[in-house]
């Protein structure tokens, strides 16, 4: 077919024209627009070029849409635009509509995450950010979607000229520990807390988290999508990855760290949940399997569900232990429990861990109580906001401070300097005989030499007489584990006692389950408001949409017992 004979719009099956319209046809373009117009999708692509997206998403049919306007073509397989006929290139932006990419990285539902979707992102993670390496770690969550999304991503790799070292099922700090071994960028395929029928992908660099200025340029990066995209199978799992994690934190601890303790596994479906029993059984714990499913479960440790807050009391009735310990889907964030299955909040768990490292700044989010004020163990707190990457940021503005972590509300812990000890974990970092500030508080992941291959990498890391934990600046959730646990050990007390020594709490954060998506929408316009007085915001058109829409939502059925029950929680 020539150019010259496609009209306004054209709908191809195969090589077959199934459908022609043009700006005349309104009949045909508005009973398109009813049935499949991707309401997702920026109207200012117009109506058209959405009803062809929502064609192809309905069926297996290509769709060819001209502009009157400025005579471009666009052309639309399996929901991904090709702009310009003549060639296959565009704005990662431009194929990923409907689409967030953000802090946590891309997520959608898995319908949308398409092999040409995940292809390009993984593609605009290569020519934007990761420009120079040859290789490239790949690995993936236990969602029964995440093999296939790795397998996109891998043959973008490949198709790159570049090797794609597959990792398997594994913690997503295990990725990023493994990346900076390796000194190579990485992708992970997980969805993290979110339902089992959405997804994402994260991506990182040698050294750590992509930021802000990184998720723009993945979004500004020209992709090429192969018309057949069929991505080989995965290749065989390189164990090296699991491996020198575990070796991260057994050397660490020590041999026999955790003799004579008894740990339940809440292992549902975490990534994570054979790696916790290996760990734990080598520092000499006895670990009790508890909950383990082949069935997705969303774990959010900002929301514990209902039903996993009773289940964990009733297996403390059931069962001895010295602590009860989860995580979410990825393993990036920690769920611990004391010895009466009573949940430990994030936040508090995050003063515990920096507590035992005795850290001399700690970075942590508004949203954390302030208990870390409190508590006076710190010589600096210093609060950012909300989000991993800002407190990436604040840790990277405390180099050569000392010990430097940071901590969120949801529990996830990151090591923003190398900790450096003798036998015993004791004296802050300006007190450790024989170590200073230059060897302690460096920050990042190149602050030493490292091993780049193997699992012994983290042994050969290791000075003599010393044990030395490399900083590793995202979130994870084996440390605060370790953490309490030894704390709890070295003390001779439950795990309780150590959460009920700190400061009682005058701040704390949670969320607010089933809220409308009006209500967010309400909130979010406030929050971009302009300041201007009481009296204009009160009569600002906006506004009385925003109040309308909060107090419909706190008069609603469950609306107001949310909030109340949210307020108590907050202040127990």
């Amino acid at each position: 077919m020539r150019i010259s004979d496609i009209m306004t719009g054209t709908v191809l099956n195969g090589s077959e024209v199934i459908s022609m319209y043009s700006c005349p046809c309104r009949v045909v373009l508005r009973s398109i627009d009813n049935r499949a117009v991707n309401p997702r999708l920026s109207k200012e692509l117009g109506s058209r070029h959405r009803a062809a997206i929502g064609l192809t998403e309905e069926n297996d049919s290509i769709a060819i849409v001209v502009s009157e306007e400025s005579g471009k073509i666009s052309i639309v397989v399996q929901s991904i635009k090709l702009y310009d006929a003549a060639a296959t290139t565009q704005t990662t932006k431009g194929i990923l509509e409907g689409l967030r990419l953000g802090t946590s990285g891309v997520r959608g539902l898995v319908s949308d995450l398409s092999d040409a979707v995940c292809y390009a992102y993984a593609q605009a993670f290569l020519r934007s950010i990761a420009t120079d390496s040859a290789r490239v770690v790949v690995g993936h969550d236990l969602r029964p979607s995440s093999p296939r999304i790795a397998a996109a991503c891998i043959q973008a790799i490949r198709d790159a000229g570049r090797e794609a070292v597959f990792v398997g099922a594994l913690p997503t700090p295990a990725l990023a520990y493994y990346c900076a071994l390796q000194r190579a960028p990485g992708i992970v395929v997980t969805g993290s807390h979110i339902p089992f029928d959405r997804n994402g992908i994260k991506f990182y660099r040698a050294d750590g988290e992509i930021d802000k200025a990184d998720e723009q340029a993945i979004l500004d990066a020209e992709v090429a999508v192969p018309e057949a995209l069929s991505p080989a199978p995965l290749p065989a799992v390189d164990a090296a990855a699991l491996e020198a994690y575990v070796a991260r934190y057994t050397h660490f601890f020590g041999m026999g760290a955790l003799a004579g303790m008894r740990v339940a596994l809440y292992e549902h479906s975490s990534v994570a949940r054979d790696v916790l029993r290996t760990v734990f059984e080598r520092l000499g714990a006895e670990v009790l399997s508890l909950g383990r499913t082949d069935t997705f479960v969303p774990i959010d440790t900002e929301a514990v569900r209902a039903e996993d807050i009773a289940q964990a009391r009733a297996w403390a009735q059931a069962h001895r232990f010295d602590a009860i310990l989860s995580t979410d889907g990825d393993a990036d964030r920690p769920l611990i429990g004391d010895e009466t299955g009573t949940w430990l909040r994030g936040d508090v768990v995050g003063i515990l861990c920096a507590q035992y490292l005795h850290a001399d700044v700690v970075v942590t989010p508004v949203s954390s109580n302030t208990a870390v004020e409190k508590c006076g163990a710190f010589r600096q707190v210093l609060r950012t906001r909300i989000g991993s990457p800002y407190v990436i940021a604040g840790m990277d503005t405390q180099r050569g401070a000392g010990r430097v972590v940071g901590y969120e509300a949801n529990g996830g812990f990151l090591l923003g300097s190398d900790v450096e000890y003798g036998e015993a974990i004791g004296a802050s970092a300006a007190e450790t005989a024989g170590v200073g500030a230059g060897s302690v508080g460096t920050g990042g992941f190149g602050s030493a030499e490292v091993a780049t291959d193997g699992p012994e990498a983290t042994q050969k890391c290791l000075p003599a007489g010393a044990a030395r934990l490399k900083a590793l600046p995202t979130r994870d959730s084996l440390l605060p584990m370790l953490a309490l646990l030894a704390m709890a050990r070295a003390k001779g007390c439950p795990v309780s006692q150590l959460a009920d020594a700190l400061p009682r709490r005058f701040t704390a954060s949670d969320r607010i389950q089933n809220v409308p998506t009006e209500f967010s929408r309400a909130l979010k316009a406030l929050s971009v408001m302009p300041s201007f007085s009481a009296a204009a915001a009160c009569r600002s058109p906006l506004a009385r949409h925003c109040n309308a829409s909060i107090c419909a939502f706190v008069r609603s059925e469950g609306g107001f017992a949310s909030m109340c029950s949210w307020i108590v929680t907050s202040l127990s």
